[in-house]
């Protein structure tokens, strides 16, 4: 019998409902440096995308900043947004109870986000104990969604090949990634009258759906292997 299937999450947007509040906190630091920015072009634009790449975006439109001046910025942007993220942050819906129905797979997460920014946001909403240490941090591997490299860094350290892995990921450029590396792609598209889901990856509108999408894969496999 086949091993279950590798789970890997995207945490913000995902498992917590962090964006808002680091939209929040892009917003107010960014304006003050001079790159005019609102919540809403991180949801709209640049949601799940690498801090330094939503810079450079904003330094070719407005001109560029300091370097000194972005390193201060960014380390007093992340500290108030782990402050809050502990205070504030909720579970998406749907995500504790996905997770209680899915516990017989192995899990991890692979995130944009530094992996203390993992750890505070999956401590605050109770979810630690599902991952313990696996959580997969672009930072630590040097290598950021959409480039798949980061899903195939996650899987080899979970021991798994690329076609055992279903990765499940609200934001394109994860589920891009995803897709490039070879793996099966649920994207969790939570504003569908804005966002259309990539062709080769699979749709669910909300986290209470997953554990049945995730059975059916099963299911799938399992025929397969025996026809």
């Amino acid at each position: 019998m086949a091993r279950p299937l590798c789970l890997l999450f995207d945490c913000d947007g995902t498992l917590v409902d962090s964006e808002p509040l680091l939209a929040d906190e892009m917003s107010s630091s960014l304006t003050d440096a001079g790159l005019p920015f609102q919540a809403s072009d991180y949801m709209g634009e640049f949601r799940g995308a690498r801090f330094r790449h939503i810079v450079a975006e904003l330094e070719q439109r407005h001109g560029s900043v300091d370097p000194a001046r972005l390193d201060t910025l960014e380390c007093r942007m992340r500290a108030n947004l782990n402050r809050r993220l502990a205070s504030e942050l909720i579970a998406i819906e749907g995500a504790t109870e996905a997770l209680a129905a899915l516990a017989g797979h192995p899990m991890g997460v692979v995130s944009n986000g530094p992996e203390n920014k993992i750890r505070t946001s999956l401590a605050a909403t109770g979810l630690a104990e599902v991952f313990g240490n696996r959580l997969f941090s672009a930072y630590t591997a040097n290598c950021w969604k959409p480039d798949p490299c980061l899903f195939r860094h996650a899987a080899s350290l979970m021991g798994f090949a690329p076609e055992e892995c279903v990765v499940i990921d609200d934001a394109l450029v994860g589920v891009r990634g995803a897709l490039a590396a070879g793996m099966t792609v649920i994207h969790l598209n939570r504003f569908p009258d804005v966002e259309e889901t990539p062709a080769g990856a699979i749709m669910i509108s909300n986290m209470f759906q997953l554990p049945t999408v995730i059975g059916h894969l099963e299911t799938g496999r399992a025929l397969a292997a025996h026809a």
